[in-house]
Formats: C-alpha cells, sequence, structure tokens
C-alpha cells in the first residue's frame, strides 16, 4: 500500500480508501466487518463514509466494528464522514446550515463511537445556506475538537473556489480534500475541478472509480443487460443511464484499451482502472466500493500496481473526453497560453 499526505495537511492515508455505501444495504454487517478487517489487513487506514448511506446503518456498523477491535486497529483509522442530506422529515433536516450540521455533526459521532471525525465533508454545495454560516460552524467544530479536518464533496470548481477564498480571508479551517466522481468514463472534472484543486493544494478522492461496473467487463458490446445485478434497483432508470453511455463509440473504445492492458499484465480490469485514477494528478487516495469481501480483495490488488508511461499515454488517449473549441479546446487554451521567448542571440545549442 502507497500512502499520500490528505490533501494540504500532514496527516497521512493509504492511496486506497475504503468506501462503506453498501454496508447495511448490499452488504450485511457480517460481510462489512469482514471487509474492514481485510482492508485494515492489507495497510489501509482511511475509512469513508456518510450520515445517509443505508440509512444510518453504514455509520452504526462501523462505530461497532471500530469498538470490538484492538485500539492499534482503532486508533490506525482515518475515519472520515459527511453531512447535508436529509436524515428526517423535517424541513430542516437537510442542507448546510449550522443548525442542521450541528445535529447531524453530533449524530454520527455517535453513531461512530468516537470523539472525532478526522474528516468531515459537506457531502454537496447547498444553494440556500451562505458559505459564511457553513463554513464558521465547521472551523467552530474543529475548534472544538469534534472534527480535525473539512473535506468538500461533489463541488464545482467555482465553489471550490469561492469555499477556499472565503475561509483563507476569514481565517477558517480551508478544505484540505475534494470528493468528486472520477474514472475513465467521467473525466470532466479535469477541466476546471482537478485545475482548482492543484491551485489550492486539495487533494481529491475519487469515488466510483470503476464507473458503476463498466470499467470491470461488466457490459458488453453485444449484449443488453437485464435484471437487477445489471442495471440496479432500478431497472428503468439503469437501462436509461445504460442506453447514454452505451450509444458513445468512446465507451467501448476505453473498455476495450483496459481490457487489453488487463491480459498483457496477467491482472483484472478494475485493478487497471484503478491504477489509473490512483496515478493521476492530485488524487490522495481511491474510494474502493465493494459488496462483497471477493470484489474488495480484488480492487486491493490494484495496490501493487503501477501502469508504465505507454500503458498511461493509451488510456489517456481513448478516454478523452470530447472538448469544444471554447474554452476548453484549442482556441480558448491558446488564448490562455504564453510562453518565454527564447534568449536572444541563442543558436539553439543553450550557448550564446
Amino acid at each position: 500500500m502507497e500512502y499520500r499526505t490528505l490533501g494540504r495537511s500532514g496527516c497521512v492515508v493509504s492511496h486506497l480508501a475504503l468506501g462503506t455505501m453498501t454496508f447495511g444495504q448490499e452488504t450485511d454487517e457480517t460481510g462489512a466487518h469482514e471487509q474492514l478487517d481485510r482492508y485494515a489487513d492489507a495497510g489501509g487506514n482511511l475509512i469513508d463514509t456518510a450520515d445517509v448511506y443505508s440509512g444510518t446503518v453504514s455509520e452504526e456498523i462501523i462505530g461497532r466494528w471500530l469498538a470490538d477491535r484492538p485500539a492499534r486497529v482503532r486508533d490506525a483509522m482515518v475515519i472520515a464522514s459527511k453531512g447535508r442530506f436529509p436524515t428526517g422529515e423535517d424541513v430542516n433536516d437537510l442542507g448546510l446550515s449550522a443548525r442542521h450540521l450541528g445535529r447531524a455533526l453530533d449524530a454520527s459521532l455517535h453513531r461512530l463511537g468516537v470523539d472525532t471525525i478526522d474528516l468531515y465533508q459537506v457531502h454537496s454545495f447547498d444553494p440556500l445556506t451562505p458559505i459564511e454560516e457553513t463554513f464558521r460552524f465547521l472551523d467552530d467544530a474543529v475548534r472544538a475538537g469534534k472534527i480535525r479536518y473539512v473535506g468538500l464533496s461533489n463541488y464545482t470548481g467555482w465553489q471550490l473556489q469561492k469555499v477556499v477564498d472565503r475561509c483563507e480571508f476569514r481565517g477558517w479551517s480551508v478544505p484540505v480534500t475534494l470528493q468528486p466522481q472520477y474514472n475513465l468514463l467521467v473525466r470532466e472534472i479535469e477541466w476546471e475541478i482537478v485545475p482548482a484543486c492543484e491551485d489550492n493544494g486539495l487533494g481529491l478522492l475519487p469515488w466510483s472509480p470503476l464507473g458503476g461496473g463498466w470499467l470491470t467487463g461488466k457490459y458488453s458490446r453485444d449484449e443488453t443487460p437485464s435484471g437487477v445485478t445489471r442495471l440496479g434497483e432500478d431497472p428503468e432508470r439503469g437501462m436509461e443511464a445504460y442506453s447514454r453511455r452505451s450509444a458513445l463509440d468512446r465507451t467501448w473504445d476505453t473498455i476495450d484499451v483496459v481490457r487489453a492492458i488487463a491480459e498483457d499484465r496477467g491482472v483484472s480490469m478494475a485493478q487497471v482502472a484503478l491504477a489509473w485514477v490512483a496515478q493521476r494528478p492530485m488524487v490522495t487516495s481511491v474510494i474502493l466500493g465493494a459488496r462483497t469481501t471477493e470484489q474488495l480483495d480484488d480492487n486491493l490488488a490494484a495496490a501493487g500496481l503501477r501502469l508504465d508511461d505507454d500503458e498511461m499515454a493509451r488510456l489517456d488517449g481513448v478516454s478523452a473526453p470530447p472538448v469544444a473549441d471554447y474554452p476548453y479546446g484549442a482556441p480558448g487554451v491558446a488564448q490562455r497560453s504564453r510562453a518565454l521567448p527564447a534568449s536572444a542571440g541563442s543558436d539553439g545549442d543553450g550557448q550564446d
């Protein structure tokens, strides 16, 4: 397992994180505890959850696992959770208001059985709540010892920049990470969001690195999927999403290259897709999301896989999303480009 700092912080985490959205729904408590044990044994130390995963059950399962493990295991774990989405039916049981986050944070601390959550992330932007209200509350929570670091999730580039600017101006705790969707089939964050993270020192914690199973070889060009295992609990909605993605030649071409590299390396397609994400700029830790321990074992095997420059270039090229002319295409790039002039009188060999 490789270790990296958690964004601009000094906290060190494994470059593969354990996502727990399946805990309590697709994965029962016994299976979840088995995954947590397997992950810890592999050297992983970043566990990511949220108060709405399986209706709070995910946090409860993690809390019982932490309580039942030796102090050396429990203390080694870096716990990340999130708040923002509905936790009840009241009008104030959602959002990023100080009122909702105050109750949500206390409830998460109780379910996890910890005094402090290492990384507390706002689960998405809230257009109804002033940025000052949200991040003043989070800074107070840091000062009170309830959380150690602040993180963002699902923010756009301008939202991220606005938050960082306000926090720096006010002297509040500046977010150290951003958790976005990022994989070989979803790369649009590279246009604005990744540069914003790089400029501000925020580490990326990509979710859905396998593209909802697409990059594992789950689907094929010649076979239309059916059933819950292929389309999810809502087959109609799943088929709509499948149809959108399957209509793109780029999707199948990317899968073909992932498969070819996997066969050449003698590894799974999932491991190739995970290694690609892990090697992208600004990525701190890739969030694994497995239903079974067998799936987790396969994902964890990616810890020792490093793609070479040629393999990365092949994947980068085939998966590059189409870009319009402006502002991200050639005309826009040309307008923003500026190179230093060559030295006056240079003869081209570095000697004057």
